[in-house]
């Protein structure tokens, strides 16, 4: 979006004061009058135009920022519709089941929170991908938190927990590899120096839900009936890890995210065609309206009652009021101008650091844009740090910490819509149990403050010793 900057930049205190007022309506209308999130939108938006107008802009000019806005999401949108029909067609091979029976397993002994956290992490160092844990091992973990009576609110800030610090630490993630790619970092060095925030943010967070699990081990009699219930609906069958594996393939092969959850669905759907499951016309018709349980078992339908691209179409509509959002704000100058005050405003490596996270989180939280905020952030500060004499990977760890892991916290960005949305847990519920999320950036904004853990510029020494050489090299031929 930096191609929308105006020619000429509002102040920065008239900048702010839109900005918080807006950011005001929004969770004012989300938190207090607990509309759903499209509606205080809509009227930022109205408010963003009515102000453009006062600028003398035209509505071509406005419009034109809406659709950058939006367009910027339309990887996501697309990736939403093919995970509802991921979802669906899981379903209906039974490997959605067939995880769920794996984690009921698993919440036979204690510490079940915990273990979901670490089950996710490592799914999602694996597959590379927030989105695609959540809607498979995530989905099916909250099917048994809620066979449980275990708190969904806990369960599903487990899962978000773990499947961000996969798509954190993982060298599939597309935006680990985006934050690497912006600085000109190398990949596995931008991995491993983000192990110095990481590590103790995981170590942290597990113990946190070894404490928050519940007591003694799970009601065995309950997880037996359903278990029972999931066998007796006749869809776990060996085939039903197949798609799972067609997708850690692609995965692992690096195919596009896009192509890898298509492939895996549309095995998944053949698959449940040829065993017999549903008549092929029923069963593509769950690529839209999504699976629907049927067996004897209520709870256990509601269990398996999900996915489909029409219950995707809330979370595409509020991304796409979201982005644009984001763009009206870019068009009429107003995050431009704040992002050109605090780069001249920066000097020290501390502030650098501290600005750094804070202008990340400030661009998920305005824009909903995880991708944006590592973009914009990184190229804004690459120069800041280079004059504070900061190695490049100290900003590209920080626009993770920050700005990756920050982005399911918000509840009107793509990833806090798509997960609320996925998992069934309101993202303002799970929210104080995402401990991962909340702890890594407050690990980055301490380190920021005491200097620890902060790599200095490398460049000064390697020019020295070329220096050096070169001088050598120069007395030798005299």
């Amino acid at each position: 979006m930096l191609h929308l900057q105006p020619k000429k930049l509002p102040g920065i205190i008239e900048s702010t004061l839109l900005l918080l007022v807006t950011i005001g309506i929004i969770s004012y209308f989300i938190i207090e009058i607990q509309t759903v999130p499209h509606i205080p939108i809509l009227i930022g938006i109205l408010i963003m135009i009515a102000y453009g107008y006062m600028k003398k802009m035209t509505f071509k000019n406005l419009q034109f920022g809406m659709t950058q806005g939006a367009q910027t999401g339309m990887g996501a949108v697309l990736l939403f519709f093919v995970i509802g029909v991921l979802i669906a067609s899981w379903m209906a091979s039974g490997t959605i089941p067939a995880l769920m029976n794996a984690g009921f397993l698993l919440a036979g002994g204690p510490w079940l929170l915990a273990i979901i956290f670490a089950v996710t992490a490592i799914v999602g160092v694996a597959l590379g991908s927030s989105f695609t844990t959540a809607a498979t091992v995530g989905v099916a973990f909250i099917g048994v938190a809620q066979s449980m009576d275990v708190s969904l609110a806990m369960a599903a800030g487990a899962i978000v927990s773990g499947a961000f610090f996969g798509d954190k630490m993982s060298p599939l993630s597309d935006t680990t590899n985006l934050a690497s790619t912006v600085v000109k970092v190398d990949l596995f060095d931008h991995i491993k120096n983000m192990s110095w925030t990481t590590i103790p943010a995981f170590i942290i967070t597990f113990i946190l839900f070894m404490i928050l699990s519940p007591n003694g081990t799970a009601n065995v009699e309950q997880l037996e009936n359903f278990q029972s219930g999931l066998n007796a609906s006749g869809l776990i069958h060996w085939t039903s890890w197949i798609p799972l594996a067609v997708l850690i393939a692609m995965t692992v092969t690096k195919r596009p995210a896009f192509l890898s959850l298509a492939i895996s669905s549309i095995t998944a759907t053949l698959i449940a065609g040829f065993r017999g499951v549903l008549g092929w016309g029923t069963l593509f018709g769950t690529w839209f309206d999504g699976f629907q349980g049927n067996t004897e078992s209520e709870v256990v339908n509601e269990l398996l009652t999900r996915g489909g691209m029409n219950g995707m179409l809330f979370t595409v509509s509020l991304v796409i009021l979201a982005l644009a959002l984001g763009g009206l704000f870019f068009v009429t100058g107003v995050i431009p101008a704040i992002l050109t005050r605090v780069q001249d405003s920066l000097k020290s490596a501390r502030a650098a650091i501290l600005s750094t996270a804070f202008t990340a989180i400030g661009i998920n939280i305005t824009i909903g844009e995880q991708y944006l905020s590592i973009l914009l952030t990184g190229e804004a500060y690459q120069d800041i740090y280079e004059k504070a004499g900061l190695a490049k990977k100290n900003l590209s760890r920080t626009l993770e910490d920050a700005g990756t892991v920050i982005n399911p916290l918000v509840p009107w960005s793509v990833c806090g819509v798509f997960l609320s949305g996925v998992l069934g847990v309101p993202v303002l519920e799970y929210l104080p149990f995402a401990f991962f999320c909340l702890i890594s950036p407050l690990l980055t904004i301490l380190f920021g403050i005491t200097g620890k853990t902060l790599t200095p510029k490398e460049v000064n020494l390697r020019s020295i010793e070329k220096a050096d050489e070169n001088n050598f090299t120069h007395s030798k031929s005299l």
